[in-house]
């Protein structure tokens, strides 16, 4: 494997044609697939919907990611979130989602994210955003920063988890 290949997204070189803060998430967002991969794409059903000692599953983190960046696109776009934004969001904590299904879901919202990414103006990231119900002032600029790290934390809980589960099988 080549430097280039061993090195996060961020260090390839890669996306120049994008401006910094849309290129980081675009980075954040591929090496969120490489480590959802790479460290839970082999789990079983049951490990991926394990809790143990009560903590949220992979399961839920891996549906999290994928439900909230488009929440948080949607709000960078000016939307509100719609109902069925909503009613996604209510059952990312349900039991009994197979790795086929999180991974396509996971595919889906990372490729279509990517897109989004792609088609905002580096020129207009201090335009104002309201988020939630409350309408938190943001900016465009804030919420695709927030996409990044929200990823990322989500990640790191998901490979923690994996972890745990991994160590407990023995």
């Amino acid at each position: 494997m080549s430097e280039a290949r061993m090195a996060e997204p961020w260090l390839r070189g890669t996306l120049r044609d994008v401006a910094a803060v849309p290129r980081a998430v675009l980075h954040a967002l591929e090496l969120a697939r490489e480590d959802l991969t790479r460290w839970c794409g082999q789990m079983s059903d049951a490990e991926l919907n394990a809790r143990p000692e009560g903590i949220a599953p992979v399961a839920f983190h891996i549906r999290h990611i994928a439900r909230s960046i488009d929440r948080l696109l949607s709000y960078a776009e000016g939307k509100r979130l719609d109902d069925s934004q909503i009613a996604a969001l209510k059952t990312e904590l349900h039991a009994g989602a197979t790795r086929a299904e999180l991974f396509a879901e996971l595919e889906a919202a990372l490729a279509q994210g990517a897109v989004r990414v792609r088609q905002f103006d580096a020129n207009r990231l201090e335009e104002p955003r309201p988020v939630g119900a409350q309408l938190l002032p943001t900016t465009v600029g804030g919420l695709l920063v927030h996409v990044a790290d929200h990823t990322q934390r989500h990640v790191g809980q998901a490979i923690t988890t994996a972890k745990i589960v991994a160590a407990k099988r023995g």
